[in-house]
């Protein structure tokens, strides 16, 4: 995060269309596609409600002619439990500097939730939409939906990655070599990232897409160039 004494200063065109206040939410750049390429933006829409945790550090050994050279690999999850989660992982010669890396690539990775109902729609969406599935290596988990009031049933890494996430309420089963935290916590990212990618019936009805950030906006980023030029 970015303190009050250094000004961030963009340096790709999403990044100058967020900090003018021309793109109002990290909606709009998921509903484009948009590649996100700095940290800052995630900050600058959910930087008070992100949370992070660091799953996983595990050294990690190389063989050099000198002897072993040892490095440390971090994993870290962040999420705003509202619909919004993010997994990075680094590798560095430090601890501190893998978890700075690694919440950094996180925030870059960060991805929309969609979230359901089992049965009953009253009240807030508390669970999956439909079975979903994420694989990793030798990992292998499928999420359940689940009755409001079951709570996660998962193992307590997954809990928390559900967690993050704002799911309340989810079976899970898993399978493979799931004592490899890093494997099992992407194959449950990946899960969670395919809830947007399944079209139910709900979403059949056709989005009018209008014109995209850049197309919309170009004359503001043409002039700003200009400006850098002189």
């Amino acid at each position: 995060t970015i303190s009050a004494s250094e000004e961030w200063t963009p340096v790709t065109k999403l990044g100058r269309l967020v900090k003018d206040g021309r793109i109002k939410s990290i909606e709009e750049i998921f509903l484009y596609s948009i590649p996100i390429k700095e940290a800052e933006i995630v900050d600058h829409f959910l930087g008070s409600n992100l949370n992070d945790e660091v799953m996983r550090i595990m050294p990690v050994q190389k063989q050099s002619s000198a002897g072993q050279r040892t490095r440390f690999k971090a994993f870290v999850a962040v999420g705003d439990t509202s619909g919004h989660i993010g997994l990075g992982q680094k590798c560095s010669g430090e601890v501190a500097n893998a978890i700075r890396g690694a919440i950094t690539c996180a925030k870059l990775n960060i991805v929309p939730v969609r979230r359901g109902y089992w049965g009953r729609k009253s009240g807030l969406p508390h669970t999956v939409p439909t079975k979903v599935k994420g694989k990793c290596g030798s990992v292998r988990v499928r999420l359940i939906p689940a009755p409001r009031g079951t709570g996660l049933v998962s193992s307590p890494v997954g809990k928390k990655i559900l967690n993050f996430a704002g799911i309340t309420d989810c079976y899970t089963s898993a399978s493979g070599h799931t004592r490899t935290t890093g494997n099992f916590i992407k194959a449950m990212f990946f899960a969670l990232r395919k809830t947007y990618s399944y079209l139910t019936p709900d979403l059949w009805k056709e989005t009018a897409l209008l014109a995209g950030p850049y197309q919309e906006h170009t004359d503001f980023l043409a002039k700003t160039k200009i400006a850098k030029a002189l």
